[in-house]
Order: structure tokens, then C-alpha cells, then sequence
């Protein structure tokens, strides 16, 4: 089940790499013992199977999945040299990569002028961001909906940076309405809009959110860490259709390439409109940029040593599969899109579920039915420890019941939170599987009903 046929990619793109150094005399090898190292990789390999299967399609729980071939033999290719993305003293060919990679992610939002470079996650990008609208609006509080990521609220706190959280409406989107009314007092200087929040998988509106900006004068940044790459799917519902078509407006992105970009783990990437912010990192070192007068991307970026691989890996695989609407990368989101809405329309059609407002990317949240909210979240987890025994994984979140007020027959609030079933169905395969992954569902749901 494991791909391994980039391994023989690996090994001819390694004697390609060697060519590029023929010159060199040849360095003492280091000492080996074959027969240990043969018994510590294998010792590896073993503790590893302690793992749920991300790489499978049964697999249909967290954010997880295994990076596209190319970028797991790119990025071992690389270790080979195993550059720091620094300097250009570090990474010469990396830097370069990772300068044209972090263009095509900028394009695929419209900008052509940019500010950006790759981080270790989506964590270190969106403190970059802040950190930055901390800098340009000093003393300023940031915004972000309820339902977006812990990391706001967590990074504020690290930047000294006051921060609150705005009201969500029963489909997970940031209030409006709250949020205007969260603006007159003026002392915001930065709203965070989610272009698919981790949770559930909603799309604040960005349309709303910038003519409150036009208003009000505070920075916009876009935390599209999970959503951001259906930007190029063709099959959205109209709303989150709309916000994605605006996300270029705003002053900054953040992205992750190691979600829905195939990529290993940790590639996270944030972007500024205004590439004159680079002004904003400057900084004196007495060792490290004097090889070359083009810029070094320790320039600007808060990290200092940065896996070069990270960047190479990514460049091939938007060499494979280029950033385009209408493309091979592009379907394999809409087939992402449609197993869940296949999913949805299943679970809606059949009475022993809830479910709250339809998906709008590719995260699904139900819960099965139950007289009380209490009763609700203990049949969740029945079904969630079921449904692993017989191999399909999945997750489970916890919401507010507000969520499910559309349902029909709901249950009693007795509780202010309800635990749900939650499924992210991040690989175009899923949309093959999904009988199979119904199937098993439906057996642990009337196994976890008899208990």
C-alpha cells in the first residue's frame, strides 16, 4: 500500500546530483556498520506502524495525508546537501526555488508584486502576519472569529497584542453584524477572516468584512492556512465562491503547502501585498549576507534557519502539477469538494443522523441523534470508537448546539457544546471510497445504537 516507486527516482535523480560535483576529490566515508544500521532502520520502521493509517483512504479524520511522490523524493534528494534557507551562503539553489514557488502561491491569488517566503506551518506564518500588523497599528487589538484557530488568540498573547474573539453564526462564519459593532470602538487595528476554519471547514465573508474595512481602516489578513488552494476549484457554492474570488484584496495570506499543497511537514507560507514591508525586518548581521547583494530571505522572515528541502520539494511538486484552475492539481480538490458533498447529501437523507448547514469545502461535521445534547456527544464517541475497530478513522469535534438549530427533531440543549463526528476528506481518492467509507460507518453506528 505504501508508494515506493519513488524510491527509484530518488536514486536516479541522486547520481544526477553527484554529477554536479565530480570535481571534488572524494571525502573519507563515514564509518558504517552495515548489519546496526540495517537493525536501527528496521527498529524504526516498526515503531512507526504505530500510527493511524493517514496515508489510506480509511483514513478520514484529522488534517492528514501523505505528501505527492515528487515532494517526498524531492525533499530526500535535497537532505543530500541539506540546505538552510537563510542565506544564499545556506541554500543558493533552494533560495531561488523557494523565491519562484512562493511567486506561483502569490499568483494564485493575483498578486504579481508580493512580499513572502515558506515557514515551518501555518502557525509561524500567521505570527508573521500579526507580527506585522502589531508593527504598522501599535497597540491595536486583532480580531478573529470564535471559530477560528486557537493560534490568533495564542500568538496575540505572544506579541503583547490584545485580542477578542467575534461571535460565529449557526453555519461557523464570523457575525457580521457583531463584528460592526466590535469595530466602533476603534481600537482595532487587525481583523482575521478564515477562508476555512479548521473545525468545521466555513468561509468568513469577505465581502462584508472589506466594506467594514473601508470604514473602519483596519488591516485584513486572510488566515487560509487549510482552504486557501480551493481557490482553484471550479465546484464551490456561490457564496464561498465570492470570498475566495476577494481574498487578493486582502494585506496578507497565509498558506499552508504541506495541507492541501502535497507537501511534508512543516511548509507553511505568508504573503504581503506590500513588498515594502520588507523594511520592517531589517536587521544588522555581522557574518551572514555578504556573499551576494540579491536578497537573502533571512531578510525577511523572523525565522532564521529554514529547511531548504521544504522549499525544493515544493517547487517540484508545482512543477508536476502547476497552480492552474482547469489542471491536474485543481481536480484533485473538486474530487475532495464532491466526496463531501456526496457525504453530506447521504447523511441528510438518512434519519439516524443531524446535521447541521451543508460543507462548504471539504471538512463534513454530523452528529447522530439522541434526545439530549449530553446523549448526543456519548453516542459521538461510541460511534468514533466503533467505527476504528472495524478500520475507518475518523474525528470528532466539539460545537456549540446553535450549530445544529436548523435540524429537524433537535435535541435538547442540556448542554451549551455537542461532540460530533467530523470528517476531512482531503484526499481525491475519498471520493472513490466513499461507499466503502458509508459502509463502515453505517454498521458502527447501529453497533455503538445497541450498546
Amino acid at each position: 500500500m505504501l508508494e515506493k516507486e519513488s524510491l527509484e527516482l530518488l536514486g536516479n535523480a541522486l547520481e544526477t546530483l553527484e554529477q554536479g560535483f565530480a570535481a571534488l576529490p572524494a571525502p573519507s566515508a563515514l564509518p558504517s556498520d552495515r548489519k546496526r544500521l540495517t537493525e536501527v532502520m528496521n527498529e524504526v520502521a516498526v515503531r512507526l506502524q504505530n500510527n493511524y493509517p493517514y496515508f489510506h483512504p480509511q483514513y478520514a479524520g484529522q488534517m492528514l495525508k501523505p505528501p505527492h511522490p515528487v515532494a517526498r523524493a524531492a525533499y530526500a534528494l535535497a537532505t543530500w546537501i541539506n540546505p538552510n534557507n537563510h542565506a544564499l551562503d545556506g541554500g543558493r539553489a533552494s533560495s531561488q526555488m523557494e523565491k519562484e514557488a512562493v511567486a506561483q502561491i502569490a499568483a494564485m491569488f493575483g498578486w504579481q508584486e508580493h512580499l513572502g517566503h515558506l515557514c515551518g506551518g501555518g502557525t509561524m506564518a500567521n505570527l508573521e502576519a500579526l507580527w506585522v500588523a502589531g508593527q504598522l497599528q501599535p497597540g491595536k487589538k486583532i480580531l478573529a472569529s470564535d471559530q477560528a484557530h486557537y493560534t490568533h488568540s495564542r500568538i496575540s498573547s505572544v506579541l503583547g497584542l490584545s485580542f477578542a474573539a467575534v461571535p460565529t453564526d449557526e453555519r461557523g462564519r464570523m457575525d457580521i453584524a457583531a463584528l460592526a459593532t466590535m469595530l466602533k470602538a476603534g481600537d482595532v487595528g487587525c481583523v482575521v477572516a478564515t477562508t476555512g476554519t479548521t473545525g468545521t471547514g466555513s468561509v468568513d465573508s469577505l465581502a462584508e468584512i472589506l466594506r467594514l474595512r473601508e470604514q473602519y481602516g483596519f488591516r485584513l489578513h486572510v488566515d487560509a492556512a487549510y482552504g486557501g488552494y480551493f481557490s482553484l476549484a471550479s465546484n464551490l457554492a456561490p457564496e464561498a465562491r465570492a470570498s475566495f474570488d476577494l481574498i487578493g484584496k486582502a494585506d496578507s495570506i497565509v498558506i499552508d503547502p504541506h495541507k492541501h499543497g502535497w507537501q511534508p511537514y512543516g511548509c507553511g507560507c505568508v504573503l504581503f501585498r506590500d513588498a515594502g514591508l520588507g523594511a520592517l525586518y531589517k536587521h544588522e548581521s555581522p557574518f551572514t549576507y555578504f556573499t551576494s547583494s540579491e536578497l537573502h530571505l533571512g531578510e525577511i522572515s523572523l525565522e532564521c534557519s529554514r529547511p531548504g528541502a521544504a522549499a525544493v520539494a515544493l517547487w517540484a511538486t508545482m512543477r508536476l502539477l502547476p497552480l492552474v484552475r482547469g489542471g491536474e492539481f485543481a481536480a484533485m480538490l473538486e474530487n475532495c469538494r464532491e466526496a463531501a458533498v456526496q457525504l453530506h447529501q447521504r447523511l441528510a437523507q438518512d434519519e439516524r443522523w443531524l446535521v447541521p448547514s451543508a460543507p462548504e469545502l471539504d471538512i463534513v461535521v454530523w452528529a447522530p441523534r439522541a434526545r439530549s445534547a449530553s446523549q448526543v456527544s456519548a453516542l459521538s464517541q461510541r460511534i468514533f470508537d466503533a467505527a476504528a475497530k472495524h478500520g475507518l478513522h475518523l474525528a470528532l469535534v466539539r460545537l456549540p448546539t446553535r450549530f445544529f438549530s436548523r435540524a429537524s427533531e433537535a435535541f435538547e440543549r442540556d448542554r451549551e457544546t455537542v461532540l460530533c463526528l467530523r470528517s476531512v476528506l482531503m484526499k481525491p481518492e475519498h471520493l472513490a471510497w466513499l461507499p466503502r467509507l458509508w459502509e463502515i460507518l453505517s454498521r458502527a453506528a447501529d453497533e455503538a445504537a445497541k450498546q
